[in-house]
């Protein structure tokens, strides 16, 4: 049978590190316009509290999203030995182009993967680049469409990016700034003749716009004495919590029920770092909804702490730094099963269950 293996990643982590202490200087306002009361100091500890956020990673000032984006798949290449030229595919998950420092504009044209395909020097004219945006889960839908490309015998290797550079686009005076961060992660899916299962078993996406469509979107900054009408994103967290904790574990359930493979052989979850808070509780309602309380302690490798929330990079991040054994008391081991799962703007939600060969 043909299988979706994951061949090879990479990962790139900006140079400059912000740290909680680096906002105590910020003033923060409101939706409605408002200063708000409470000291900095306390709502930056709040804020530490609640998603366990301590430092994440903001860009260098001369690089772009497109930068991000090659360093990652480069690595990619270099770590499996994997020629370039033999992709069929270069799939880039992104929500906001290339912006540029000091001039918040959002580029896309060309589109970030024909950018990317030019920085590593790609000639092979088939090796087909296109761009994704799909909020946060861009990066897993990506790799749902990649599976699609294999499994129809469109495709034997496809390169599969996410990079964002979030704190370019953030509000200064927003608190939930100090969520944001930049980072790309990239891998390589290949086709793959295997005797049993392995690869990707299942997936699973769904969209909820009626009623979710703008729990993220692009507004202008807090401060009303901002200098100019400059789009931030904007994020309406109480609400994103509540519809997260609600949706997602029942759609990671029906994704590991569609693979056929009981939770307690599920030895990895990797799940978008958005609030470690949200991320322990939809952990906790996906074991509730099995009957099973007992949810071992290696299970759930977290970057969150270090990292921030980097979007549709972060999953590919994590994956990358477990499979590179760079994360403490983490490891990908030959049969064993991981789930993916994201959530972010649209509202969707997308998960997928993988068997490492």
């Amino acid at each position: 049978m043909i299988s979706s293996i994951i061949k090879g990643s990479g990962s790139y982590l900006p140079a400059i590190r912000v740290h909680n202490e680096d906002f105590l200087s910020r003033e923060f306002y409101g939706a409605n316009g408002e200063r708000l009361v409470k000291p900095t100091p306390d709502i930056v500890a709040t804020l530490q509290k609640i998603t366990e956020i301590k430092e994440r990673r903001y860009l260098e000032d001369h690089l772009m999203t497109s930068d991000m984006g090659y360093f990652a798949a480069k690595m990619a290449l270099d770590s499996s030995s994997i020629d370039g030229e033999s992709l069929d595919y270069i799939i880039v998950a992104h929500n906001f182009g290339d912006i540029r420092k000091g001039n918040i504009r959002i580029d896309t044209c060309p589109t970030i993967a024909a950018r990317v395909k030019h920085k590593l020097g790609i000639v092979n004219p088939y090796t087909v680049a296109y761009d994704l945006p799909f909020g946060c889960p861009g990066w897993l839908q990506g790799i749902i469409q990649a599976n699609y490309y294999i499994q129809s015998g469109d495709a034997k290797r496809v390169m599969v990016i996410g990079a964002e550079n979030l704190s370019r686009i953030s509000d200064p005076h927003d608190m939930d700034s100090m969520i944001f961060s930049d980072g790309a992660g990239a891998v390589i899916l290949e086709a793959s003749e295997t005797a049993q299962r392995t690869g990707i078993l299942s997936h699973l996406t769904r969209s909820d716009t009626l009623d979710h469509a703008h729990l993220l979107t692009m507004g202008p900054s807090y401060n009303p004495d901002y200098p100019d009408d400059t789009l931030f994103l904007k994020m309406n967290g109480r609400k994103l919590y509540e519809y997260a904790i609600k949706t997602v574990p029942p759609t990671l359930k029906a994704c590991i029920d569609r693979s056929g493979v009981p939770l307690e052989k599920i030895k990895k979850v990797l799940i978008h770092q958005a609030n470690a808070k949200m991320d322990h509780n939809i952990l906790e309602r996906l074991f509730q909804l099995y009957n099973q309380t007992e949810i071992p302690a290696d299970l759930m490798p977290m970057s969150i702490q270090k990292l921030g929330n980097n979007s549709v990079a972060t999953v590919p991040i994590l994956y990358d730094l477990v499979a590179k054994g760079e994360m403490e008391n983490h490891r990908f081991v030959s049969g064993e099963y991981a789930l993916f799962a994201s959530v972010g703007a649209g509202m969707n939600i997308n998960a997928m269950v993988y068997c490492h060969p």
